[in-house]
């Protein structure tokens, strides 16, 4: 599964059965730290997940700024409440690139704020499974994880 953590929403994304492709399922409007969690919940069982992926909006600098804490504090609770492997990914411009996806489609103002969030958690979360199958092929030595602790 793989998160994009935002204040007011969290995309969601899942991947087929074996880690091919990354898929935007919903949007999660932000409610309360235990509703969220509660139906992050309900997805891992309703979909079999057996880890998940965060996005982690770095700096340009690479460094941790305010809203990457917020998602730090989030996957926090997210891990007493889902004790899943759970891995953070370098998110930096993932929302960019499902803006300009959308709107090479031609896709209307209000349609893209219903599912922005949802294709930055796909683009996420299909990053992560291409880093994966390319590592697992020797084409990329280094990890692509953020060790952020």
């Amino acid at each position: 599964m793989g998160l994009d953590v935002g204040e007011k929403t969290i995309g969601v994304a899942i991947s087929d059965p074996l880690g091919y492709s990354a898929q935007g399922i919903t949007v999660i409007a932000r409610q309360s730290l235990p509703k969220d969690l509660d139906q992050l919940k309900k997805l891992v069982m309703d979909y079999h997940v057996t880890a998940i992926v965060v996005g982690l909006p770095l700096s340009l600098n690479s460094t941790l700024g305010p809203q990457a804490e917020k998602v730090k504090y989030f996957v926090k609770k997210l891990e007493k409440a889902i004790p899943l492997p759970l891995e953070y990914i370098d998110e930096r411009f993932s929302t960019t690139m499902a803006e300009r996806t959308l709107l090479a489609a031609d896709v209307s103002r209000q349609k893209r704020k219903g599912v922005i969030d949802k294709m930055a958690a796909q683009i996420i979360l299909q990053s992560f499974l291409d880093r994966r199958a390319h590592r697992a092929k020797g084409q990329i030595k280094e990890e692509c994880y953020l060790d952020v602790d």
